[in-house]
C-alpha cells in the first residue's frame, strides 16, 4: 500500500518537472522583434532581431584584457566589415588567465 501512494506521488513530480521544464523552453525561445533602425556604426542586437536581416559572415577575436575588450575588438572588425549589426555569440576566457575569445555573426540590412 506504502509503495503503491509512493509511486503515484513519484509520478506526479516527475509530470510536474517535466511541464516546468518545457515551459521553460518556451521562456528562452524569444518571439521574433524588428532589428532597430540602421545607423552609421554598427549595433550590437540579440538573436530573436536577426529575422529578415543578410547574413554577412562570422568574425572572431582573441583579446587579453577583459570580456569587454573583447566585445570591443568585435565591434571594431564589424565596422572594418561595413555591417549594420551583430550578434555576440561567445565570449569566454581561454586556458590562459585573462586572455577572452569572442566570436560574432554580422549582419547587413
Amino acid at each position: 500500500m506504502a509503495i503503491r501512494k509512493r509511486d503515484r506521488f513519484m509520478r506526479k513530480v516527475a509530470a510536474l518537472t517535466l511541464m516546468v521544464l518545457l515551459g521553460g523552453c518556451s521562456v528562452l525561445q524569444g518571439t521574433p522583434q524588428p532589428a532597430p533602425p540602421v545607423a552609421d556604426h554598427p549595433q550590437e542586437i540579440r538573436r530573436n532581431q536577426t529575422e529578415g536581416l543578410q547574413r554577412m559572415g562570422t568574425v572572431t577575436a582573441l583579446e587579453r584584457g577583459s570580456p569587454d575588450d573583447a566585445a570591443e575588438a568585435i565591434k571594431a572588425k564589424a565596422v572594418a566589415a561595413k555591417a549594420d549589426y551583430y550578434v555576440i555569440v561567445l565570449i569566454d576566457e581561454t586556458i590562459v588567465t585573462g586572455q577572452w575569445y569572442s566570436q560574432a555573426i554580422l549582419y547587413r540590412k
